[in-house]
C-alpha cells in the first residue's frame, strides 16, 4: 500500500516571507508582533487540518482484517498515527499560549533572562521563550542530571 508524504509539524509553518526589520525600526514593534502572529496562526491552522485528515483517514480505513498480521500492520500504522496527533496537540497548545503571549505584548524577550530572542530566532521557532544562550545553559543543565 504506497504512502504518499506527510509533512512534519515542524514543517508547516515554513512557508512564509522572512521578516526584514527597517532601518530604526524597534524591537517587537506592531508589524512585527503581527508577522509571527500570522506564522503562528497559519502553523495551527495546519496543525488542525492534520488532526481533520486523521480522523477521516482512520474511519476511512478501518478494517477488520481476517489476517492477523494485516490487522497487527493496521493497529501500529493507527498508533503511530495517534501519537503523531498528540504530540501536536501539544503544540497547538504552545502555540495558543504563544499567541497570548503577543497578545499581552510580551513576545520575543526571554523568560530566563529577559534580553531579545531575536527575529531569526523566532522565526526559526516561533514559540520559543529562551534565547539562545538561556536555551544552551538549559541542555547542558538536561545532560547533565540525565548523564
Amino acid at each position: 500500500m504506497p504512502r504518499k508524504k506527510k509533512s512534519t509539524a515542524t514543517e508547516s509553518f515554513q512557508n512564509f516571507t522572512p521578516y526584514k526589520p527597517k532601518k530604526g525600526e524597534q524591537y517587537m514593534c506592531e508589524p512585527q508582533l503581527d508577522h509571527f502572529k500570522s506564522i503562528l496562526l497559519n502553523w495551527k491552522a495546519q496543525l488542525m487540518e492534520e488532526v481533520d485528515r486523521t480522523v477521516t483517514h482512520m474511519k476511512d480505513e478501518a478494517a477488520n482484517f481476517p489476517d492477523p498480521a494485516d490487522r497487527a500492520t493496521q493497529e501500529e500504522e493507527f498508533s503511530l498515527e495517534l501519537r503523531a496527533r498528540d504530540r501536536e496537540r501539544k503544540l497547538i497548545r504552545k502555540i495558543d499560549s504563544t499567541i497570548d503571549l503577543i497578545d499581552a505584548d510580551d513576545y520575543g524577550h526571554c523568560v530566563a533572562c529577559g534580553v531579545e530572542i531575536g527575529i531569526k530566532r523566532l522565526e526559526a521557532r516561533p514559540t520559543a521563550t529562551l534565547c539562545i544562550d538561556c536555551k544552551t545553559l538549559d541542555e547542558i543543565k538536561e545532560k547533565q542530571q540525565l548523564g
